[in-house]
């Protein structure tokens, strides 16, 4: 899907445009164009970045293929940038998805291309046909909107992940569920994928606030500026669940040793019980004895009640000695 919205400074309107009239639109410096491809295909948004806009084929091959961590190129009378946005599904197990987001930046337009829907687009691009006042101040006041409102669904994701580590957190210490060590460990690779997304992306709004491009006002670094300090916010949010889940992880193997420990410390105490009445029941079960001679007592009424006794006070014995001692 190819759309295109052009806005003109001078009578403050904002309209829709057709690709046959994009180029003489893009000629005249007092309109700005916001042209956005989503799931386009390579043979018909290549020839428009190509020979309308005049991108060089190194930077439209770059974002015509999703396999590029952020990052942000100087081509002089424009910018290329590579942004990701992430997306937390929570349906039957919890996952990360990872979308990437391809955009150039000029004098007066801006072009980006994703081959997924991305809701913040839809959210900026909504309110700028609403409010046009961010027009006015030229195509980096609408990557500002752009990155701005991407930095805030980072939040929200930020925080569901947060709600789930929670839930993780309050299993480990109650009672872990078997795929507790499953969704311990699919949180720790999403933080990991996390960390290498806002790492380099950060470094990205840092250089777009200080660097000196020539298609971004100086005036409007500080807003890029501002940006950047929202997404050190979240990379130390993000740092910190990464500790977390550490911790969690730890937490719920030591729950595991302990509970295992409590299993074998019950079966050993059921054997150590057992093990005298083993011994005597092997003893008198033995055929040393025959009830001949002198040794019929060995038989009698007397030798059953005084050898039902032991079997039966020995255990308790050592239950009591073994309570006393605290082993129990």
């Amino acid at each position: 899907m190819i759309r295109i919205t052009s806005f003109d400074i001078r009578t403050e309107k904002n309209q829709t445009t057709s690709l046959d009239e994009l180029a003489a639109v893009l000629a005249d410096p007092n309109q700005i164009v916001w042209l956005d491809f989503e799931n386009e295909p390579v043979e018909s948004a290549e020839p428009i970045l190509l020979n309308i806009f005049k991108f060089h084929h190194l930077a439209v091959d770059d974002a015509l293929e999703e396999s590029h961590v952020p990052k942000i190129d100087d081509w002089g009378d424009y910018l290329y940038i590579v942004l990701n946005a992430i997306t937390i599904e929570h349906n039957d197990s919890i996952s990360l998805h990872t979308h990437e987001l391809d955009i150039f930046l000029g004098k007066n337009y801006l072009v980006t291309h994703h081959d997924d829907s991305m809701p913040f687009i839809e959210k900026t691009w909504t309110n700028l046909a609403r409010d046009t006042r961010p027009y006015k101040y030229g195509p980096d006041r609408l990557l500002y909107k752009l990155i701005d409102d991407m930095v805030s669904e980072y939040m929200t994701q930020v925080d569901l992940l947060d709600d789930e580590m929670d839930l993780i957190e309050d299993e480990v210490l109650t009672k872990a569920k078997p795929d507790t060590l499953e969704r311990i460990f699919a949180i720790k690779r999403m933080v990991l994928s996390m960390r290498r997304i806002f790492g380099p992306q950060r470094e990205v709004l840092n250089k777009l606030a200080r660097d000196d491009y020539e298609v971004i006002d100086p005036a409007e670094r500080i807003f890029f500026r501002d940006i950047y300090d929202h997404l050190v916010r979240i990379h130390d949010l993000n740092e910190n669940m990464r500790d977390l889940i550490s911790g969690a992880l730890e937490t719920y193997l030591s729950v595991i040793n302990n509970r295992m420990n409590e299993v074998m410390k019950t079966l050993t105490i059921i054997t150590t019980l057992f093990m005298p009445l083993t011994f005597l029941t092997g003893f008198f079960g033995m055929n040393f004895f025959e009830p001949a001679g002198h040794l019929g007592v060995w038989t009698d009424t007397a030798a059953f009640a005084l050898t039902l006794a032991v079997v039966l006070i020995t255990p308790i014995a050592m239950f009591l000695y073994m309570r006393k001692r605290s082993w129990l």
